[in-house]
């Protein structure tokens, strides 16, 4: 009847689960109260799952919520079945063959047994833990170096071409612009930079077909782009094509006083790429940031320094929420520093004794302090989480130390940029905390870790935990074995750093561990024997209490202050201004948002972005910043704004991303060589120009004068002049500059055209978007300019068709737009 109704419960669990999250799926509601429902629904339908599967328990004592999935100690069969607490044993039992499994009669292992025993004796007491952890660790390591890996992008192949197109005419009927071809239409594979391309078979496009046509005229594909059409009729050397787009006096202009050629093509060679934004989405079957946003600390602490609202905060609940049901799994099972720490010290640190420590030191409680001081720091302002949470410290490590290793030998060694003292004081900070482990094992996770702190405080909450029954003889293997340090000298839980691992429950010689609903008390030893000699303070008393929290409260005060003081210094207009990457939120939020994780110059192609050093003291130590001089910043690519786990880089997509204002380029005409009378150069406005920003344009300089005060032919220089309502800052002219007349040639020190960032030259947006921000500029110019005259120019925004090409306003009276331009 118990079972009944605990099935019957189970049941009622699920379905209300499923009510809660589809309302939150559904609701038009805040964040807040999204990631509440969300949270409440994992809860109910992760104990709605444990309390069903509790049903099918056959162990020896009754449990509502068992979780027993380790590997019992291998017992000689006394009668009936073997004693087996575990769900998944009694299946491998029925499923597994015989000669697979060991034999109880005689205690003899199975080869499964013998297998895992090879391993380790922690693989052979709870395989499920080492399993997940080592399927945790591949998964990270592969979104890092495999889908955040942004050099498997190649720009699409462009589609076939049909050449040699005349125009007829346009039927006023039914708007189809009419075409006959001018012989046989020839087929051509186009590229946008060669337009003469390599013939091939003839290619006709058929009735119903899709394509882009082009003014043969024209060499650049987006002067010559007229439009997308579809073919409504096709019939040999004739073509009826219908505008997909509205039919405008512009459009019929240009067939009108368009060349007499015209091309046909399959795809858009004028359209802007986004190789590197499609290669991003299409290798992120989850999503590349997944542990960064998992790690509660992370999204706590950027919340409380920037007084804002995190998306990522949802994640840390649900994580959260998953460990009150299994406590501080996340430290146990899923966190790919813990794994990488246990290799460590089973290949080192655990090969050298002479420098252990003991087990109840001062140190004991260090996560909890600095836990408490990182978040004191959050509230004065200063984010300091990303130096010590779990995940940002083991992504920058691998950033640091094994990132240059794949880009060197992938790419070539030139292309790794040189490390610094941030990158050294990273490194040495990681190897800190691997050799902790010459301590004691996973130092760093039992002490230090203020990440798994939060964790063993959620454990205050939890419903499940380790429990010893009364057949437990003392024989203290339990607490040999458990890599956490949560086992009393009683051999009771110290439930606080418990992490479920089960480690213990595949030692114990009698099966005494059980891994049960908190309020379970069926035939448990008797707490305290033997003695403890601990006080409900915890392990150390009072006094280590009282000097730890004066600590955290000192040092994260302290640290607040020192960084406000000696950082960035905001208010001091002359203070330098790092180029952020585009889509960055206004920088004061910027540095309370951004944790230091790294994730962005992994994803980031030709490492454009770079960690900052000390240039805005510890408060900007580690984030991100453009280095212009090294690279350009791809049209192509939005991919730190996509890995960014705290949105302190904001998901754009492309359209937003390629109007938003990362700085201003300008350009320095003491040292430009066509300013200074050198010699001609026009590297930055071909940058530009091919990138379709075409931001900067030509102003004749240095022209000589005759002796009647007419300009001499041939004389002076074309100079490039900034558009400043063109140029997003993506340094691709700046590094060409660089690359050419400052490396290469050895012309100038420093490069003439720089990007710079500041009040009025970069765009530092919380929310809304960067295309209506373009917009409201172009209503702001053109009243000003309607002002002044009858007829104004509009600058285009930086759109996916018409990239920047600047279109004129005509008079209505005008149909075919053929009115007078100034």
């Amino acid at each position: 009847m118990q079972i009944i109704y605990q099935r019957a419960i189970a049941y009622g669990l699920l379905a209300l689960a499923s009510i809660v999250i589809g309302a939150s799926g559904h609701m038009q509601t805040v964040p807040p109260i999204e990631a509440l429902l969300w949270t409440m629904g994992s809860v109910l339908l992760a104990s709605g799952l444990l309390v069903l599967l509790a049903s099918f328990d056959r162990g020896r004592t009754h449990a509502w919520l068992r979780l027993d999935w380790f590997v019992p100690s291998l017992r000689k069969r006394t009668g009936g079945y073997p004693i087996a607490h575990s769900l998944l044993g009694r299946i491998f039992r029925r499923v597994a063959p015989a000669s697979l499994q060991s034999n109880h009669g005689t205690k003899q292992r199975g080869p499964v047994r013998v297998w895992l025993r090879r391993l380790g004796l922690s693989w052979l007491s709870s395989p499920v833990r080492r399993g997940v952890q080592g399927v945790c660790l591949m998964l990270f390591l592969g979104l890092f170096f495999v889908v955040c890996w942004p050099y498997s992008a190649h720009p699409p192949e462009h589609g076939r071409m049909s050449t040699g197109w005349v125009f007829v005419g346009l039927d006023q009927a039914t708007g189809e612009f009419e075409l006959r071809s001018s012989g046989s239409p020839s087929s051509v594979e186009h590229d946008i930079d060669d337009t003469a391309g390599a013939v091939g078979e003839p290619w006709m496009p058929r009735t119903g077909d899709r394509v882009f046509v082009f003014n043969a005229a024209i060499a650049d594909a987006v002067e010559a782009k007229i439009g997308q059409f579809t073919l409504a009729h096709m019939d040999g050397s004739h073509a009826k094509l219908l505008s997909i787009e509205e039919l405008t006096p512009e459009l019929m202009n240009a067939f009108l006083i368009g060349s007499s050629k015209f091309d046909l093509s399959e795809t858009d060679i004028a359209a802007w790429p986004s190789h590197y934004a499609d290669n991003l989405i299409s290798k992120e079957f989850v999503p590349a940031e997944i542990f960064l946003v998992i790690d509660p600390l992370v999204s706590l602490s950027t919340a409380i320094a920037s007084r804002s609202w995190v998306w990522s905060l949802l994640c840390a609940a649900i994580i959260l929420v998953v460990c009150v049901l299994i406590p501080r799994g996340f430290c146990g099972y899923l966190c790919p520093l813990g794994t990488t720490i246990d290799l460590f010290d089973w290949a080192i640190a655990g090969r050298f004794k002479r420098f252990r420590v003991a087990d109840d030191g001062w140190w004991v409680h260090i996560k909890y302090y600095l836990l408490a001081g990182t978040l004191i720091a959050a509230l004065g302002g200063v984010l300091v989480s990303g130096f010590v949470s779990a995940i940002p410290v083991i992504t920058r490590a691998l950033l640091f130390v094994v990132d240059p290793l794949q880009n060197g030998v992938a790419r070539g060694w030139h292309l790794v940029p040189a490390l610094n003292l941030g990158h050294a004081l990273s490194i040495g900070m990681f190897a800190l905390v691997l050799g902790l482990g010459f301590l004691r094992p996973r130092f760093w996770c039992k002490y230090v870790c203020p990440s798994g702190a939060v964790f063993s405080l959620g454990n205050l909450l939890r419903v499940t935990e380790r429990k010893v029954e009364s057949s437990c003889i003392n024989c203290n293997k339990c607490v040999e074995i458990c890599p956490f340090d949560a086992i009393k000298p009683d051999f009771t839980t110290r439930t606080t750093d418990c992490t479920l691992c089960q480690s213990c429950g595949g030692v114990c010689p009698t099966h005494a561990i059980k891994f049960v609903e908190r309020w379970n008390v069926v035939e448990l030893k008797i707490a305290g024997v033997p003695p403890t000699n601990e006080t409900p303070l915890g392990r150390r008393g009072f006094l280590s209490l009282a000097a730890g929290t004066s600590a955290a409260v000192i040092g994260g005060t302290s640290l607040a202050a020192a960084t406000k003081v000696f950082g960035a210094n905001l208010d001091d207009s002359t203070a330098p201004r790092p180029v952020r990457p585009p889509g960055s939120v206004p920088e004061q939020e910027f540095l309370q948002m951004c944790i230091r994780c790294g994730e962005c110059f992994k994803a980031c192609p030709n490492n454009v972005l770079q960690p900052e050093g000390f240039l805005q003291g510890l408060e900007g130590l580690w984030t991100p910043y453009a280095n212009t001089n090294w690279a350009g910043c791809e049209s192509s690519c939005n991919a730190c704004g996509q890995v960014c786990p705290t949105g302190a880089i904001r998901a754009l997509p492309l359209e937003e991303k390629r109007v938003a204002r990362m700085g201003l380029a300008i350009v320095n005409e003491t040292t430009c060589l066509p300013y200074a009378g050198k010699e001609a150069c026009d590297l930055c406005v071909q940058e530009c120009n091919a990138a379709g920003y075409h931001a900067i344009e030509y102003t004749q300089v240095g022209t000589h004068m005759d002796d009647h005060g007419l300009p001499i032919e041939g004389s002076g220089f074309l100079a490039p002049v900034v558009l400043d309502d063109k140029c997003v800052g993506c340094g691709l002219c700046q590094t060409r500059c660089f690359a050419i007349n400052v490396k290469n040639k050895h012309l100038l020190e420093a490069s003439a055209i720089i990007v710079e960032a500041g009040s009025g030259k970069e765009d530092r947006l919380m929310h809304g978007s960067y295309l209506e921000l373009r917009i409201s500029e172009q209503v702001a110019t053109s009243q000003d300019a309607d002002d002044t005259s009858d007829s104004f120019y509009v600058p285009e925004i930086n759109s996916p068709d018409l990239p920047t090409e600047s279109q004129r306003q005509f008079e209505d009276d005008d149909p075919f737009g053929i009115g007078p331009t100034h």
